[in-house]
C-alpha cells in the first residue's frame, strides 16, 4: 500500500487572518491594488515552496521558480474575475493548479529550443520537492493523478495539509471545519481515500 507522510513543509499563507481570501478577491475585482498586493504576500511564499524542485535545472536556466510563481500569480489575479471562490482552500488549490500547468508548459518549452535534449515532464529536478522527498518521486505522477479524482474539498484538505503544510487548525478555517479535530479527522478521511485511489488498478 503506498504510504504519504504529512509534516510542516511549507509556512501557511500569512496575512490578517480576519481578512478572508474570499474578502480581499472581491476588492481585487474593484481595483483594489492593497488587496492583490496582500493576496500574492499571503500565497506567494507558500507557493514558491512547494513550487522549489518541480522545475528542472535545465528549464531554471531562463526562468527560476521565484519568477514562475510571481507571474503566474499576477497572471491569476489578472483573471480573478472567472474564479468564485467557495472555500478559503479552493483558491489555493486553484493556484497550484495553475502553477503546475505553467511548469508544464514550461518544460515543454524549455524541450522545444533549438539544440537542447527534450525534457520530459518527469525528468527529475537537481534536489527532491518535498512532496517527492515523502512519497519518492516515482509516486508522484501517481499521486497527481489519484489526488484529481477526489472530491474538491478532500483534495483542498490534502494540498493545504501534506504539501503546504498547514496546521489542522488552519485547516479548519480554510474549509469551514468547526474545529481542528474535525479537520484532522476530514484529512486523514482524505488521505484514505488518496491511498486507496493510488493503490487502484490502473
Amino acid at each position: 500500500m503506498a504510504e504519504i507522510e504529512t509534516g510542516p513543509i511549507a509556512s501557511p499563507p500569512s496575512g490578517n487572518p480576519l481578512e478572508t481570501t474570499a474578502s480581499l478577491l472581491a476588492r481585487v475585482r474593484e481595483g483594489d491594488a492593497a488587496a492583490r498586493d496582500r493576496l500574492l504576500q499571503r500565497y506567494s511564499s507558500a507557493l514558491r515552496r512547494w513550487a522549489h524542485g518541480r522545475l528542472p535545472a535545465r528549464a531554471r536556466e531562463i526562468l527560476d521558480t521565484d519568477d514562475l510563481v510571481q507571474i503566474t500569480l499576477l497572471r491569476a489575479l489578472d483573471h480573478v474575475k472567472g474564479f468564485e471562490p467557495r472555500r478559503e482552500g479552493a483558491f489555493l488549490a486553484y493556484l497550484r493548479r495553475i502553477v503546475l500547468n505553467q511548469i508544464r508548459d514550461e518544460i515543454r518549452r524549455v524541450g522545444r529550443r533549438p539544440g537542447r535534449e527534450e525534457i520530459s515532464e518527469d525528468q527529475p529536478a537537481e534536489q527532491p520537492s518535498p512532496l517527492e522527498m515523502a512519497i519518492g518521486r516515482e509516486k508522484l505522477a501517481q499521486y497527481e493523478a489519484a489526488l484529481a479524482t477526489l472530491p474538491e474539498n478532500q483534495q483542498e484538505a490534502i494540498i493545504m495539509s501534506v504539501e503546504m503544510g498547514f496546521t489542522h487548525q488552519q485547516v479548519a478555517e480554510a474549509l469551514g471545519s468547526p474545529s481542528a479535530n474535525a479537520a484532522r479527522m476530514f484529512v486523514a478521511r482524505a488521505l484514505v481515500r488518496l491511498v486507496e485511489a493510488m493503490d487502484a488498478p490502473g
